[in-house]
């Protein structure tokens, strides 16, 4: 009773932050001028508000998706069975993160200079599919 009443709490607190985060984005996208992207100059390597609010929502992603298998894994050690696992849902799941994870790595820009710069700013997409992969093979 205790353990649902945290994750309910949990579901509406995590709720409440992507509802806040949408909004920001959108008010974000919504305010700002085409024409300022044009005369701006700005060096490669930094990022804008769209872009870094783009990278925080990615690591956060990461976060909860690869903090999402931990109940399952946990279950299972706890009851010393994978009884009641749908191996369907973790076979799709399983393809669906390697064909991403891949996918992401497979479309790397080829020039050398460029490839730094494509794996820092793909890494939490990258540590979400390959990591949650590395865990599922641990449920199933």
């Amino acid at each position: 009773v205790v353990g649902s009443k945290r994750l309910k709490n949990f579901c509406v607190a995590w709720t409440v932050v992507c509802v806040a985060l949408g909004v920001i984005l959108l008010h974000q996208l919504l305010l700002r001028n085409p024409d300022q992207s044009t005369e701006i100059k700005r060096s490669n390597n930094s990022l804008d508000m769209i872009e870094m609010s783009g990278f925080i929502c990615g690591y956060v992603s990461c976060v909860f998706y690869l903090g999402s298998r931990f109940p399952q894994l946990y279950k299972n050690f706890q009851r010393r069975s994978t009884e009641g696992t749908s191996y369907l849902l973790f076979a799709l799941a399983m393809m669906g993160n390697l064909t991403y994870g891949l996918s992401l790595v497979l479309k790397m820009p080829a020039t050398e200079s460029f490839r730094a710069l494509y794996f820092l700013h793909h890494l939490p997409w990258l540590i979400g599919s390959f990591g949650v992969l590395f865990l599922d093979f641990f449920v199933s």
